[in-house]
């Protein structure tokens, strides 16, 4: 496959001038610098000052940790600011098209809509997984990206690795893998191909395994000439300062990360357990991610069930192939605790 990136950019982005302060057109990392060029009120208080633009400490941090460099990282207000900044890098309103794969992640129908750009649903088979010759066949000469979630939200698996890249391989467009949940996979992350693959976008997040959702920041890893067409369209100062120390300070703490994650874990497998039990529960979907889609006898009836016992869980019986389906995270263990108690009081 010949993969040209200067195809797939809109005509009026590769030619824009990006805004550019002059904190971008230098490295202040470790030099006593007098600010005189932002209009800012000189007196410290600790966020007097605009943040970095480029994010450089909490990008070498990154970058050393997955493996990549600083040039391919992109970061976002959230993933969702990510996904929205590459429709509008690479796809035309009202003229290109995008693909999903439902029951999948609800921002990509809405961010496809607010963009003007079509959708085309290509649904995941009973066992959610993909079905690469629907999706081929359904690919036409607008189609620009293919938006895939792995492990899936809301079902919870992986998909099948040689899918992906055969995806990956054969698709002329953009493919966004969105690993919001990878820290709780079996699965190796997709990262370790992006030097094979000039068109793979990963997404990933702090907000799950991190712990940080209350901070906003994604992670767009990708080759250094899509992340330069995206820094061209990014916010000038879309990481403030807060997240910016903030992140810094728990990517640093790897080991309280990981073993949250190990816990996670651990609940969600006694949590797969335990609900097999409830009397009107009638499947439970093994999970890769950090809750579980199971299917009940009334989705609706035991969603209120749940809300009038103070327990907020997601009601999925709306998406493609979760009829009767409610999501559960993940909680503590004092948490997951009092959910299957209060399950298993219902009638």
């Amino acid at each position: 496959m010949s993969f040209d990136i200067n195809k797939l950019v809109r005509k009026h982005i590769a030619d824009l001038q990006p805004y550019s302060s002059a904190r971008d057109e230098f490295d202040p990392i470790n030099r006593q610098v007098v600010y005189l060029d932002a209009n800012e009120n000189p007196f410290e208080n600790g966020v007097n000052r605009y943040p970095d633009p480029q994010q450089r400490k909490l990008k070498q941090i990154i970058a050393s940790q997955k493996g990549v460099s600083e040039k391919q990282l992109l970061l976002g207000n959230g993933s969702d600011e990510v996904l929205d900044l590459i429709f509008r890098a690479f796809c035309v309103p009202n003229k290109d098209e995008i693909m999903i794969m439902p029951p999948t992640y609800g921002m990509y129908k809405v961010i496809a809509n607010i963009n003007c750009i079509t959708l085309r649903e290509v649904y995941l088979d009973i066992d959610f997984q993909l079905v690469i010759k629907n999706i081929f066949n359904q690919i036409s000469d607008q189609t620009k990206a293919i938006f895939l979630c792995s492990p899936n939200n809301p079902s919870g698996n992986s998909f099948d690795r040689e899918d992906l890249l055969t995806l990956v391989q054969s698709f002329d467009g953009l493919v966004v893998v969105d690993e919001a949940y990878i820290d709780f996979s079996t699965q190796d992350s997709l990262i370790g191909e992006l030097s094979n693959y000039p068109n793979l976008i990963i997404t990933q997040t702090l907000s799950k395994a991190y712990g940080m959702a209350g901070i906003r920041l994604g992670i767009c890893i990708a080759s250094e000439e899509i992340i330069a067409i995206l820094n061209k369209i990014k916010p000038p100062y879309n990481i403030n300062t807060l997240t910016q120390e903030r992140a810094i300070d728990s990517l640093k703490n790897q080991e309280s990360t990981q073993t949250q994650i190990k816990q996670l874990m651990d609940e969600r497998d006694r949590l797969y357990e335990q609900l097999q039990g409830v009397s009107f529960v009638e499947k439970v979907n093994p999970s890769d991610a950090n809750f579980l889609l199971v299917r009940v006898d009334d989705a609706g009836k035991r969603y209120a069930q749940l809300i009038e016992n103070d327990i907020v869980v997601r009601n999925r019986s709306q998406q493609y192939g979760c009829e009767n389906c409610l999501r559960f995270s993940v909680g503590t263990a004092d948490e997951n605790k009092i959910l299957i108690q209060t399950l298993n009081r219902l009638s």
